[in-house]
């Protein structure tokens, strides 16, 4: 059996959406059945082995489990910083500019859910990352996108814009992880598999 899985059609996105998306890999994944006790532990929460993309990663257990405690610190830690709406602001902002879909699709509705602002997030996926979305926002998602495009040349200016918004040191530092660390995650995602929109199941 090849590792490479051929799709003859898939049900690809138009665009941009809040919409809950599918993904497919390109390389068959390890299945339930055949995971070892310790890519279990990796995967640290139980859906996700039902997921074909941490099933792929997972064939690196040790830098899974790192991935994904990083993923779970930067995006949960209720220790001070920025709300977790706008923390997902700048992982929709780093996927927008990236050209990730399915990762954008994730941290969008989740920015919805958190803040209840669904006009301003979509704008963003709509119009991109100089869309007006009220100050913080539109600072944390320029500040993101400064430093996704290039990330040796963000700096002191993009420091200064997001004080003169408002945001302390900590804050800062969510805005920056959240868009490091999807500049990083959109690059592996888009290179191992595609997004998709599922099959909607018929209802009795």
């Amino acid at each position: 059996m090849s590792a490479v899985i051929e799709y003859e059609e898939l049900n690809r996105p138009d665009g941009f959406t809040q919409e809950g998306l599918g993904w497919v890999p390109w390389l068959r994944p390890i299945t339930e059945e055949d995971l070892t006790e310790e890519q279990r532990e990796a995967l640290i929460h139980e859906f996700r082995i039902k997921s074909d993309y941490f099933r792929l990663l997972v064939r690196n257990p040790e830098a899974l489990h790192a991935r994904t405690l990083t993923d779970v610190d930067i995006f949960t830690n209720p220790a001070g910083g920025l709300p977790r709406a706008d923390r997902e602001i700048a992982a929709s902002a780093a996927s927008r500019v990236n050209g990730c879909v399915y990762c954008a699709s994730v941290h969008t509705a989740r920015a919805t859910h958190e803040s209840g602002r669904r006009e301003d997030v979509q704008r963003l996926l709509d119009e991109g990352v100089e869309a007006p979305l009220g100050e913080e926002w539109e600072v944390v998602a320029q500040a993101s996108a400064a430093l996704t495009r290039t990330p040796s040349q963000f700096g002191a200016g993009e420091i200064t814009s997001l004080r003169e918004a408002g945001l302390d040191d900590a804050s800062i530092v969510d805005a920056i992880n959240g868009a490091a660390f999807f500049n990083w995650a959109n690059r592996l995602m888009l290179s191992l598999g595609e997004p998709t929109v599922p099959k909607r199941r018929n209802r009795a």
